[in-house]
């Protein structure tokens, strides 16, 4: 009788386990296209048999079935780390391919719309009122010339001030999903102890937190280290962004405008103030492309743009004028500058053409006389080592270097990470195939251990019911 019982209680076992097997795997089936979510498995083990008193002496004696002592989460916490590094590090180049793209275009070099040709036009233009220095019509080219290349550079200017500005307030968004992301790893960590604690199930709250910690490298680089409670810290240069259940947060700080030349920065705003050193990630993309200009050109991109076309600017004014004021004016007056600098702005955004007519020009010598000798030497003012014309061709081959470099670089991560991805999805994926495989021997199982509890009750009724009937009358 004990014995048979005992087979009740293994046959009943094996039903449970197969059905916590089907509910673990419909619930893998059922989340096969939800982002994030890590195949379960069942964990079981059979269950030795016990020898009491009355069955002591037996020869042998089989197990007592099967126990189920958990739902395991098939993640690995190494191809885990790998695909954040390799979030923060493609986000990073992503963010710097991204601003040098948006420069090189704007530039519009080669091209009809870019500086070069006009540079190229205006230049002409001298050379063509050298050749007819009483022609109205070439001095008004000459004046039309000039102003459409001021206008180019002021809007280029602008352009780099409107992006550098744009980049700031990306960054600015992406610092507030990080302080938001911080605090809901908190959160989770906090949820994840208790169910553990408990004996509970936590696997959908992990997959939530490491979906949250990827994102946290996606903006900002950093690493995880996981505790033995269950929590895991979130460390953004070797500091505790996320501490167990307490999270601090980030702030934007420095330059306001490109205008500023500072710097701007990633602080914290509680506990140890300072800034936040970064490994990676967009945001730290954003500060790399952000940062100011230096006297070496290897500042941030845009910093360094303004700066060059300022610096284009000021040439074009200086070698122009320098010339000009040689020459007199068709009323006998010298020659003054042909170009002006407006004060307080950028130098690019502030350049003017001084003459309003062709009486403004100073195409003519001490003598009064037309000469052609002025307009000729300014229509060859665009070549040569110190010419505005060289310094925007150098600033342009370096801005289409960096940006085919940047490219490649972002290329290069972005397929890091996509292999990161499929080495992790090769294990914590769900797999179709092999869960309708499993199904089917989860269902198996549970139709032969019912089969087992059927042929153990119809024993129990022989035993019950039918023992010592036999012979009777």
């Amino acid at each position: 009788m004990v014995s048979t019982f005992g087979s009740l209680a293994t046959a009943y076992s094996g039903l449970a386990a197969a059905r916590a097997g089907i509910d673990v795997t419909g619930q893998n089936i059922a989340n096969a296209g939800t982002a994030g979510y890590t195949r379960q498995r069942v964990t079981q083990n059979s269950i030795p048999a016990t020898q009491t008193g009355f069955m002591r002496g037996t020869a042998a004696l089989a197990g007592q079935g099967v126990s189920v002592d958990g739902i395991a989460r098939l993640a690995s916490l190494t191809l885990d780390v790998g695909v954040r590094v390799a979030a923060g590090s493609s986000a990073y180049a992503d963010a710097r391919a991204t601003a040098l793209s948006a420069l090189e275009t704007g530039l519009h070099e080669p091209g009809k719309d870019g500086l070069s040709a006009k540079l190229d036009a205006f230049w002409s233009s001298w050379s063509e009122l050298a050749s007819h220095p009483d022609d109205p019509g070439a001095a008004s080219a000459v004046l039309g010339a000039a102003g459409t290349v001021a206008a180019a550079l002021a809007a280029g200017s602008k352009a780099v001030d409107a992006q550098w500005s744009s980049v700031r307030g990306t960054a600015a968004g992406q610092v507030t999903q990080l302080n938001d992301a911080a605090k809901q790893v908190a959160d989770l960590n906090g949820r994840i102890r208790t169910a553990l604690a408990s004996g509970g199930n936590a696997n959908e709250l992990l997959d939530q937190r490491d979906q949250l910690t990827e994102q946290i490298a996606t903006l900002a680089g950093g690493t995880t280290r996981t505790n033995a409670d269950g929590t895991v810290d979130v460390l953004l240069g070797g500091n505790p962004l996320v501490q167990g259940t307490d999270a601090r947060a980030v702030a934007l700080g420095g330059g306001e405008r490109l205008a500023d030349g500072a710097a701007v920065t990633l602080t914290w705003t509680s506990g140890s103030a300072g800034a936040v050193s970064l490994s990676g990630g967009s945001i730290g993309g954003a500060l790399a492309v952000l940062a100011p200009a230096n006297g070496n050109g290897t500042g941030g991109p845009l910093a360094q743009a303004a700066a060059s076309y300022d610096a284009v600017a000021t040439q074009l004014a200086a070698t122009v004028n320098a010339v000009h004021a040689t020459g007199t004016t068709p009323a006998g007056t010298a020659g003054t500058a042909f170009f002006a600098l407006a004060a307080g702005v950028p130098a690019a955004q502030g350049l003017s053409v001084v003459p309003t007519d062709g009486s403004g020009l100073a195409t003519r010598n001490a003598a009064g006389q037309l000469d052609d000798s002025f307009a000729d030497a300014l229509s060859r003012l665009g070549t040569g080592p110190g010419a505005a014309d060289t310094t925007w061709a150098t600033f342009v081959a370096g801005v289409g270097t960096a940006s085919r470099s940047a490219a490649t670089e972002s290329t290069l991560t972005g397929l890091a990470l996509t292999n990161a991805r499929t080495q992790q999805q090769s294990s914590a994926g769900v797999d179709l195939d092999e869960e309708n495989v499993n199904l089917l021997s989860y269902q198996h199982a549970y139709q032969g251990a019912a089969r087992v509890l059927t042929a153990v009750d119809e024993m129990l009724d022989t035993i019950i019911n039918r023992v010592g009937l036999v012979g009777r009358g």
